[in-house]
């Protein structure tokens, strides 16, 4: 694999953190998980053999309710069928759009001490990611 994200880099978690932070804010997810878990040595579910799906559902069980504590709601999920435009080696497992109602809500989640003891499976069930925010726009019918 050529390049891999899991967590911002300092440069891109700054530029996050210099937009308005009193607006609506829609998160794009892209996730790509690992054939097999990686937990650091000594968690608890380290040794346990899991997918890293199954880590990433972990997750999603253990992270929800703090992400819907501050707010956040799920805008749009998908299971990644085909690259139509890309790089044909690139294949994304799933997708999301989370909203939040702005991005203090999504500071609050992720300064969580709950969550940051739920985002180890996430770092665990990725092989490769991206998260970009987006400005919600208006949907319809045309582009």
């Amino acid at each position: 694999m050529a390049d891999s994200y899991i967590d911002p880099s300092p440069a891109n978690f700054q530029a996050f953190k210099d937009l308005p932070r009193d607006e609506p804010i829609h998160m794009l997810n892209l996730l790509e998980y690992r054939e097999q878990a990686e937990y650091p040595e000594g968690h608890e579910h380290a040794g346990k053999g899991w997918s890293g799906r199954r880590a990433y559902e972990e997750y999603g069980k253990t992270s929800g309710p703090i992400f819907r504590r501050v707010g956040g709601t799920m805008v749009w999920r998908g299971s990644f069928q085909t690259m139509v435009t890309g790089p044909d080696a690139k294949r994304w497992h799933d997708g999301f759009v989370a909203q939040y109602p702005n991005s203090g809500a999504f500071f609050a989640m992720i300064k969580d001490p709950e969550y940051q003891q739920a985002v180890v499976n996430r770092t665990a069930a990725l092989a490769d990611s991206r998260l970009m925010r987006f400005a919600p726009g208006e949907a319809g019918e045309g582009f």
